[in-house]
């Protein structure tokens, strides 16, 4: 790196119009040097700007102009696919370069603006379970919160089955009292058998859940596959869970887990003020939302897959009956007797 005075002199010689031999000389330098500063343009650049090198050719600039095309045509044509074209039409570089120039020139989408849904009181709750891990096993959190309030309900389960779901979205109806006129699930296995609406079809519902819903009067829904922002506002609130209830807290057991949660709704999350509606959620709730939801049903869901009964009496045990036991002498003077 030469200083800012060379290069001075160097531009200074080069107008009186000596040689670059003597240039060379004069500054102390050899003709190669000199000669390289002036194919760089050294002499003019500005002090302390970074060396603009030339770009040097590679095996990809003459393919480099087809490869672009097709990108503007079929931005999601793949690294491999284009090497396959290029190599075809005569490329003989290899692939890693290519890759480097495709990264480089392929369309980026603009992102896809997220849409804030919200809904009317009492229309929709969305539900979901999230995994948590305890000191004595995995437990499964049942979150429900309604999408106008953000009133939160949750418990905690061992598994999660559809007698847990059915289960538990009765408490959480007992706890709103009154029931969403919707719920929006995500692909649960419980709730949907089959999603064919991404071919044209529809959702196929579980039947067993579906005879629940309409005990319950409600409306099923279910997010479209690898569309978790429609169901933000119970993902949302899966992070603030782990935060805020789970995070530094001792738990006995999942009983005392369950009271803490009810206790932690009562008393932290649903009185907070909502960063979205800035409100409390309870507040939100009692004022316009209690009273738009459905009414409860008379009596709980009696599935057809598991029975809420007690369980059967056991069968009584047969009666023994005692034999007397006597030697064969007693038996030959018995019938000496009767005969």
């Amino acid at each position: 790196m030469y200083g800012w005075e060379q290069r001075v002199l160097v531009q200074h010689y080069l107008e009186q119009g000596l040689t670059k031999t003597a240039i060379a000389e004069r500054v102390g330098v050899s003709r190669r040097t000199l000669y390289h500063w002036l194919a760089l343009g050294q002499p003019d650049r500005e002090v302390g700007a970074p060396v603009r090198y030339p770009p040097r050719p590679t095996k990809l600039d003459r393919y480099k102009a087809i490869i672009t095309e097709r990108l503007d045509v079929y931005p999601e044509l793949t690294a491999v696919r284009l090497f396959e074209e290029v190599h075809a039409a005569g490329y003989p570089g290899s692939l890693t370069q290519l890759k480097v120039f495709v990264r480089q020139v392929r369309p980026r989408p603009e992102p896809e603006p997220v849409v804030r849904f919200e809904t009317p009181p009492g229309k929709q709750a969305q539900v979901d379970f999230a995994e948590f891990r305890m000191p004595w096993g995995k437990r499964y959190a049942l979150i429900v919160v309604l999408g106008y309030s953000r009133h939160l309900w949750l418990q905690f389960y061992p598994r999660q089955t559809m007698q847990v779901l059915c289960q538990g979205l009765e408490a959480a109806f007992r706890f709103f009292g009154g029931v969403p006129h919707e719920l929006l699930f995500d692909q649960l296995k419980a709730v949907v058998i089959e999603d064919q609406r991404p071919v044209g079809g529809r959702v196929l519902e579980n039947p067993e859940f579906l005879r629940f819903a309409a005990h319950w009067g409600f409306r099923i829904r279910v997010c479209r596959p690898y569309r978790a922002q429609t169901k933000g506002k119970v993902e949302r609130p899966i992070r603030y869970i782990r935060q805020s209830l789970i995070y530094g807290r001792h738990f006995a057991g999942d009983a005392d887990l369950n009271a803490q949660a009810l206790h932690w709704l009562a008393t932290v999350a649903n009185v907070r003020e909502h960063q979205t509606t800035n409100e409390q959620p309870l507040v939100r709730f009692e004022r316009d939302e209690r009273a738009v939801l459905k009414p409860l049903a008379p009596r709980p869901y009696q599935s057809w897959l598991w029975s809420r009964a007690t369980p059967p009496t056991p069968r009584p045990r047969p009666q023994v009956v005692e034999v007397e036991r006597r030697p064969l002498a007693a038996y030959a003077e018995l019938v000496e007797a009767t005969a």
